[in-house]
Order: structure tokens, then C-alpha cells, then sequence
């Protein structure tokens, strides 16, 4: 009897004309490191009584489908989970390229996707369908691996024994490294940065109205956020003095590779609080500083995202 290792999973994933509906072909394998997209339907306790110490069968309850998806942040992959972001880029450039996608906050609507992940040792291919990105976070550091997790919102699961996708589309994977990244503020690279978190939200908004197959009825934008933590060593109160007069400044997360592919987020109007600076020991004082970002005017989104590579659509 064969067993489901992770080192034969699959995933591959196509943006739906309507949601809640897998498109019959249009798929891409996609990379990733591990993924909980799933769905559950809980039990209810049976509360009825007269039968005696011994319960009744539980009731099933609702279906809930949704779960994270840890990617690498690369130059072709990563525009896919952009775009389930923020919405379809502004794209220039011509072929052979390289091409920028640029990708803005604010969309009132996002598109949805189909998502398949695939044991073939079962056989097991689960299918999410109506899948709406709640959030993209990432974090940058020193070294180690640079990668980011996808928080979803699906409409339901369909299982089945074979595949669904029909022959899958690929994009070569060309992977940052944390060695690839730099933070500048105002246009100057920003000095004694240890390490630096990024969270843009949808924060979706459920739709679970009264079905007869349990599952909802969509995942609406509601207000975005784009949060994050730096963390620095004290060298000076430039960032202190910031927090303290209330006054905004410009963050620019972003990485390059040698070949001219790059990716960077700016967020035009960041705000930071006055943090508290403690000094722990003898060795070099640290400060942590949660930023907020806002709708800046005249930029007229609150974040940008821009992605050069030599894929010529999204």
C-alpha cells in the first residue's frame, strides 16, 4: 500500500472566470515549501436527552476551507500570488523583455483562483475552489531562506482520484535570496537594519450564508492593511524622532538578482510608534519598531509593488 510523502506533492493553481468554478485548463505548477489549504467540517455534541447516559450521533457542521501556502519569493512564481494581491498589474515592456508589473493596492475586486494540491501515491487530488488571498507576509533577514506565507480563504473542496488540470504550464524559478534585499528609507538605505517583516491584508470578510452544500458564498475585500516590524540597532533617534513628531516617511522592501530581475514593495506613507528602548545586558541595544502604512495622497494608493522579470502576462 503506498504511502503520501511531502516529496511528491504537487500543486498548481489558475485564476477562475467564476468564482467558485475550476476552469477546465490554464493551470501552472507552482512551488512551494508546505501548505495547511484544507477543509474541515467539525462535529456537534447531540444535546437531546431521554435516551439514556450515552449520546446520540453528532450533528456535522459547516465546512470551513481555507489554510496557508509557504512560498519562495522568486521573479516568476511570486507575480501569481501579486495578483491574487492586489489585482491584475499594469504591465510594459516588450518580447522578448524584460517586462514591469506593477501592482497597487486598493482594488475592489480581487480575483479567485483554483487551487489543486496533488498525493499521487493515494491517489488523492484535492481541489480549492473560490480561493481569495487574505494576506501575503514575509520576513527579511540576514540569511537563511526568503520565503513568504499566503493566508486563503477557499469556497470548498472537491476530491478525486486523478488530476484535474490537464497538462500544467511552468515558469522558471529564479529565487532572492535574503543576501539580495536592502530596506531604504526616503531613498537612502536604511543603516543597522537586523531584520524586517512585511503583512499586506485583504482582510477578507466571509460570506456564509444559509447553503444546502455548508459552504459560503464568497470572500469580500473589506479595508487593507500593510503592517510589518523593523528592528535595528540604536546607533541614533532618526526613527525615534519620526515616531515622535507623528510625521511619515517612505519604506522600500526590495531585492535584486545580478540577471536584472527584481521585486519591491514601497509603501509610500509609513507611520512608526514611539517604541521602548531597553537595554537587556552588555551587549548592543536593539529597538523594534511596529510601522503602520497609510493611503498616501500623492501617490494615490498606499503601496506599490513592482516586478521586472521576462514573464510577459500574469
Amino acid at each position: 500500500m503506498a504511502r503520501a510523502y511531502g516529496s511528491r506533492a504537487q500543486m498548481a493553481l489558475a485564476f477562475e472566470t467564476t468564482y467558485g468554478t475550476a476552469p477546465a485548463s490554464g493551470f501552472t505548477r507552482m512551488p512551494f515549501a508546505s501548505t495547511t489549504l484544507g477543509a474541515e467540517q467539525p462535529l456537534i455534541d447531540n444535546e437531546l436527552l431521554g435516551y439514556g447516559r450515552d449520546p446520540l450521533a453528532p450533528i456535522k457542521d459547516a465546512i470551513t476551507a481555507d489554510g496557508d501556502v509557504v512560498i519562495p519569493i522568486d521573479a516568476a512564481h511570486f507575480g501569481v500570488w501579486l495578483k491574487a494581491a492586489f489585482g491584475q498589474p499594469a504591465t510594459t515592456g516588450t518580447a522578448p523583455g524584460p517586462f514591469t508589473h506593477v501592482f497597487t493596492s486598493g482594488a475592489y475586486e480581487l480575483p479567485s483562483m483554483a487551487i489543486e494540491t496533488g498525493m499521487p501515491e493515494v491517489p488523492r487530488y484535492a481541489m480549492y475552489t473560490g480561493c481569495r488571498l487574505d494576506s501575503l507576509s514575509w520576513q527579511m533577514q540576514r540569511s537563511g531562506q526568503l520565503q513568504a506565507t499566503a493566508s486563503l480563504v477557499a469556497q470548498g473542496e472537491s476530491r478525486a482520484g486523478t488530476a484535474q488540470t490537464g497538462t500544467l504550464a511552468t515558469r522558471p524559478l529564479k529565487r532572492f535570496g535574503n543576501f539580495n534585499g536592502q530596506v531604504i528609507r526616503d531613498g537612502s538605505a536604511l543603516g543597522n537594519l537586523v531584520s524586517a517583516q512585511v503583512t499586506y491584508a485583504n482582510n477578507l470578510d466571509r460570506i456564509e450564508t444559509i447553503r444546502s452544500d455548508g459552504r459560503i458564498d464568497g470572500a469580500d475585500p473589506t479595508i487593507a492593511a500593510l503592517t510589518g516590524q523593523i528592528e535595528l540597532r540604536f546607533a541614533d533617534e532618526t526613527l525615534v524622532d519620526q515616531a515622535t513628531n507623528g510625521t511619515a516617511s517612505t519604506l522600500e522592501f526590495g531585492f535584486a538578482l545580478p540577471g536584472g530581475e527584481s521585486f519591491t514593495l514601497t509603501a509610500h506613507e509609513v507611520y512608526l510608534p514611539r517604541p521602548r528602548v531597553e537595554i537587556t545586558g552588555p551587549q548592543g541595544v536593539q529597538a523594534s519598531f511596529d510601522w503602520q502604512a497609510a493611503l498616501d495622497s500623492a501617490a494615490g494608493v498606499m503601496c506599490t509593488a513592482t516586478l521586472i522579470n521576462d514573464e510577459e502576462t500574469y
